[in-house]
């Protein structure tokens, strides 16, 4: 239950988290309506008002490595703003010295993946402020399922495109950015981010939790850092996509690259995974587009010949791969700002030529 009252009732006016107007976005733990838990990068909460010289929000994180960023959008303006307190209520101003005169929409969005998460209490506004009825969240409907380059990690570090990434704390990653979300944008649809930095397709491989937990067990979830009993499962019902891209892979070279000998017996062991993940997904949307994927981040092309060969072996029209121009081979870092434009250029392309008929 939401308790929070701090503010002064004369001066401002508070937005509970269930007020009808606000509208949210994304894979998230609304199980206390009074207080959702935004875990997945590119979820997010936005609301349309006037007559308010400023705009705040009140969070409550819990930080698990990195430091803790949020992402805001003011009309079209983007920033970012840190969270520097864990375990108790902070008031973050998101933007302030508004035209009062005029309606904005401003959106609060999970720039990270789940190197932190936060509870939402409310936005805070000029007492007297008016909310608006907010366009309405596109009809077009994508998912996607993957990892740290999904998230859109480092993505801002635009100093080292088709380079290692700098040392940060978190800094350079923003949702907003990545190949993703710029696709969703790109085809006017809504988007839900089902991506982890560091997870591989199984438990036991990757970099997630020491390796220990993978997507196979995750995707199920509303949360991937928590530990098997703390992470809660998701109702698909909720949202149901017209297409879902899947860009696992990568991670799944680490410990040890298996597809360096792609005929091998836990090479076999992972393609045979992979179709029954895939099988799984179809199970739960019988009527979506399936694009296999993985990213331009520098990997062996194996991979992306197994991803291959589990395509054909499901002989399902509505299962399609797809391989970018610099795919495997595009950088040694992770996909900058503008590599994941062109990107997002290419996948909404493939998508958008899969015809009209996607989006029925």
């Amino acid at each position: 239950m939401n308790q929070w009252n701090q503010y002064d009732r004369e001066k401002e006016r508070f937005v509970a988290p269930t007020h009808d107007e606000l509208q949210y976005c994304g894979r998230i733990d609304d199980e206390d309506a009074d207080a959702p838990v935004f875990t997945m990068p590119g979820s997010f909460v936005r609301m349309a008002f006037t007559g308010s010289s400023y705009v705040k929000a009140v969070v409550v994180n819990k930080r698990y490595y990195h430091r803790s960023f949020l992402g805001t959008l003011l009309d079209d303006t983007q920033s970012r703003i840190e969270i520097e307190k864990d375990g108790e209520p902070v008031v973050l101003t998101l933007a302030e010295d508004i035209d009062k005169g005029a309606e904005h929409m401003v959106t609060l969005f999970k720039r990270m993946d789940n190197c932190h998460e936060y509870a939402f209490l409310g936005f805070l506004l000029e007492y007297g402020a008016r909310l608006v009825k907010a366009r309405p969240l596109p009809r077009k409907k994508l998912e996607f399922y993957g990892d740290s380059v999904t998230a859109g990690e480092v993505a801002e570090a635009t100093a080292f495109c088709g380079k290692e990434d700098p040392e940060n704390e978190g800094e350079f990653s923003n949702a907003y950015f990545s190949y993703a979300w710029a696709t969703a944008r790109l085809l006017h649809a809504r988007v839900h981010l089902v991506a982890q930095g560091g997870i591989a397709l199984g438990d036991g491989t990757g970099y997630l939790m020491d390796g220990k937990v993978g997507m196979e067990s995750c995707y199920r979830k509303v949360r991937f850092y928590q530990e098997e009993g703390e992470r809660k499962d998701w109702d698909f019902n909720r949202y149901t996509p017209h297409v879902v891209v899947v860009a696992i892979g990568q991670n799944d070279a680490y410990p040890v690259d298996i597809m360096q000998d792609e005929q091998g017996e836990k090479a076999r062991e992972w393609r045979r995974k992979y179709k029954e993940w895939i099988l799984s997904l179809r199970e739960i949307y019988p009527k979506a587009w399936i694009v296999l994927s993985t990213t331009i981040l520098n990997h062996n092309a194996g991979w992306d010949r197994s991803i291959g060969k589990v395509c054909a072996e499901l002989n399902d029209s509505r299962i399609v791969h797809f391989l970018y121009n610099m795919n495997g081979r595009g950088t040694p870092g992770h996909i900058r700002v503008q590599e994941a434009m062109n990107m997002a250029l290419e996948l909404s392309g493939f998508i958008g030529g899969l015809g009209n008929g996607v989006w029925e």
